[in-house]
């Protein structure tokens, strides 16, 4: 029997969606390429060079995978209760910081509604808003990829339902202001900030949740506790809205193996502030051989990446040259960035490739 499927679809899905680009993994990447997947430095997806904890391999090898995990996450909510200095019933856990933008979706949008958004940025928006069958208003960042606040309060209307701000921005590595966050939450919409990256910076909204039943904060265990592949990430909001977060997610979102790892981590957190550290200051230095270079522009950043510029039509050929040494960043492909990529904060020794590379390809 054959069914056209797509006439039980929902009409915005039924068509070709613009899917969210995606990283291929390393194996894939030297194959594509002609290298050997040894040789592989991978820059493209702002992972940690220096992995998880130690702890965390044991606490995983010892999780009681026959068993469901707790639904409420209790250990987990407890624990970041403690790192984050929030009460537990302000903190709820996703399957990544990702699950945690699409409740929010599911829990605030519906076809028709409008998110506010500042391009460039983190694409995952976009992408949550695009399965929604959400309008999407892009409002165009400055010179310095600052929010324009007058622009955004303009392009506000009444299907206007959340408003996304990532904090370092990804991947221009800036920071949004307290001012440019409380202007944002004047504007009564849902805010959501995305600090993935908080880390790397120390710099966070947190504080202005107790004022604003309107804030949720993101963040995520994969860059700085090196968990990327067992995919968790929390939230920080009201009380009142995570009950209802609650409500909709779905109960063992959480895997035992995560769970574990998430705990560890938190409990060799100051170990792993040692990595962090470290990626910050070679954050410092790469930014600083790159703005050597002839023709090359490193944006300041407080993630654990930077966006390099270059003279117009430079980038994709930039990329091809690195891709074909095996070394890996992160190209976009849109009118702002075409003339950028991003590359992650790798060791000492994979800066060195890239600089070196770059040094001979420009």
């Amino acid at each position: 029997m054959t069914v056209d499927l797509t006439k039980l679809m929902r009409p915005h899905l039924a068509g070709d969606v613009q899917t969210y680009d995606s990283m291929d993994p390393p194996e894939v990447l030297a194959q594509q390429y002609g290298v050997a997947p040894e040789d592989v430095i991978k820059l493209n997806g702002n992972e940690n060079p220096y992995g998880y904890s130690p702890k965390v391999r044991d606490a995983v090898a010892n999780a009681p995978l026959q068993h469901y995990p707790d639904p409420m996450q209790r250990r987990m909510r407890d624990a970041l209760s403690d790192y984050t200095g929030l009460g537990p019933e302000h903190i709820i856990l996703g399957a990544g910081s990702d699950e945690l933008i699409h409740l929010v979706f599911q829990m605030f949008v519906a076809p028709g509604d409008k998110i506010l958004d500042f391009d460039p940025t983190f694409g995952m928006y976009n992408f949550c808003a695009r399965v929604a069958g959400a309008t999407i208003e892009m409002v165009p960042r400055d010179e310095l990829f600052e929010i324009d606040l007058d622009a955004a309060r303009s392009a506000i209307d009444d299907r206007t339902k959340i408003i996304f701000v990532a904090t370092p921005n990804n991947p221009t590595g800036n920071l949004a202001s307290d001012d440019q966050i409380a202007g944002l939450l004047d504007t009564g919409r849902v805010v959501v900030v995305d600090e993935a990256y908080f880390e790397f910076c120390g710099e966070t909204s947190a504080s202005m949740i107790a004022e604003h039943d309107n804030l949720v904060i993101l963040r995520t265990m994969s860059k700085w506790a090196g968990l990327a592949g067992l995919r968790i990430g929390y939230g920080m909001m009201s009380e009142d809205l995570v009950r209802r977060i609650f409500d909709i997610k779905p109960p063992y979102n959480i895997n035992v193996a995560a769970e574990a790892a998430l705990l560890a981590s938190l409990e060799d957190a100051p170990a792993l502030q040692e990595n962090v550290q470290l990626i910050v200051d070679e954050r410092e230095r790469l930014t600083s051989l790159l703005n050597e270079l002839p023709g090359v522009t490193c944006w300041p950043s407080s993630g654990n990446y930077v966006l390099c510029q270059f003279a117009p039509g430079r980038a994709p050929e930039l990329y091809q040259g690195l891709a074909r040494k095996g070394i890996f960043v992160r190209f976009f492909n849109t009118d702002r960035l075409r003339d950028c990529f991003r590359a992650a904060i790798g060791t000492p020794e994979q800066t060195d490739a890239l600089v070196d590379a770059l040094r001979e390809l420009v």
